[in-house]
């Protein structure tokens, strides 16, 4: 991995170490994922833009997949909490440090794309089974 010195205004690093420390990451992480999430936006033009708080990010699957910006968030876990476990919107909140309408806006776009996240599940399901079948 490069290193690259990065100077910050310091409004903006407080800011960033806030958003950082509620996410439980590093400052540094968090930089990295919001450098990858808009480099990635910038190279793909993946993202909707009727959805300007979602944008994609590649997982680990290898798969793009739309994480609420400035969070690492996955839209899929959202909609897997609403959905498959009936949880609230208030309980999803709390529980990802979010807002509500980070909730709804990730829910929203889920509705929208739906087909591309269940696929996107089917795909990890099915490579987490291999795995376990490798152990």
């Amino acid at each position: 991995m490069a290193r690259y010195a990065l100077n910050l205004p310091a409004e903006l690093k407080k800011e960033a170490e806030q958003l950082a420390e509620r996410q439980g990451i590093s400052l540094n992480q968090f930089i990295l994922w919001s450098v990858a999430e808009k480099v990635g936006a910038l190279r793909r033009g993946l993202d909707d833009p009727d959805f300007p708080n979602i944008s994609y990010r590649r997982s680990a699957a290898g798969l793009f997949t739309p994480v609420l910006k400035g969070t690492g968030i996955r839209v899929q876990t959202i909609a897997v909490a609403a959905h498959q476990w009936g949880l609230p919107n208030a309980q999803i909140a709390a529980e990802h440090g979010l807002s509500e309408q980070q909730v709804k806006d990730a829910l929203a776009f889920y509705d929208i794309h739906r087909s591309e996240i269940d696929a996107n599940l089917m795909v990890e399901e099915s490579q987490a089974g291999i795995l376990r079948q490798n152990l």
